[in-house]
């Protein structure tokens, strides 16, 4: 008989509120799906850009970049609400989580409003072509992704404001600022590549 190892972990605490919750790692590779989903739709994009002359096809117009760029400021914006909320969580500070997660839920909706007008604002539909198709899913996926994390955030609060602060609790806000972060994030590219790319590279109008 050979004598079995084993390691006592009875001193680690149930929950980590970091990099090393596998809740966080299930966050992570969700990112990674959705972000997959972004990168083909973006392929898709350039592919048939790179199949025509001019950008969108005529008589299509340009897309207006004030709308978007005001939704991208509020965006980034609202990371701060994110970061503070997870600080915050791992210190245990229940009062610093509920200031957090109402900062970026209000900078989110604002951003969410504003994404409402501008996409009234468009001078193409998703049936005008190949062009409007595209955008208007990017917006449409970017949107429904920005709006469950809201909801989530939104829960949190409540749960927070209930007097619900618990292990669980504080590793759910640190996690939704990492899926908050991800949405930020990916919008950067997508932003520039609707908004500028064909102004930069696109045929003048």
């Amino acid at each position: 008989m050979t004598a079995q190892r084993t390691l006592d972990v009875s001193r680690l605490p149930d929950h980590s509120i970091s990099s090393e919750a596998p809740l966080w790692w299930g966050q992570m590779l969700l990112a990674a799906i959705e972000g997959t989903m972004f990168a083909i739709l973006i392929a898709m994009y350039f592919y048939y850009r790179l199949s025509v002359d001019v950008w969108p096809p005529r008589p299509t117009e340009l897309p207006p970049v004030l709308l978007p760029t005001i939704v991208l400021v509020l965006l980034i914006v609202s990371c701060l609400g994110s970061y503070r909320a997870s600080e915050a969580a791992k210190a245990d500070d229940r009062g610093g989580m509920s200031r957090g997660l109402l900062f970026n839920l209000g900078f989110g909706l604002a951003a969410m409003l504003a994404r409402g007008f501008e996409w009234a604002a468009l001078p193409f539909t998703w049936a005008a072509d190949i062009h409007g198709s595209l955008v208007w899913t990017i917006l449409a996926l970017h949107t429904l992704d920005v709006a469950a994390d809201l909801i989530f955030t939104a829960v949190l609060l409540v749960l927070l404001r209930r007097g619900y602060h618990g292990p669980r609790q504080r590793l759910g806000v640190h996690v939704d600022s990492v899926v908050w972060y991800f949405l930020v994030l990916i919008w950067i590219p997508l932003y520039i590549v609707i908004y500028w790319g064909p102004r930069l590279v696109g045929a003048p109008r």
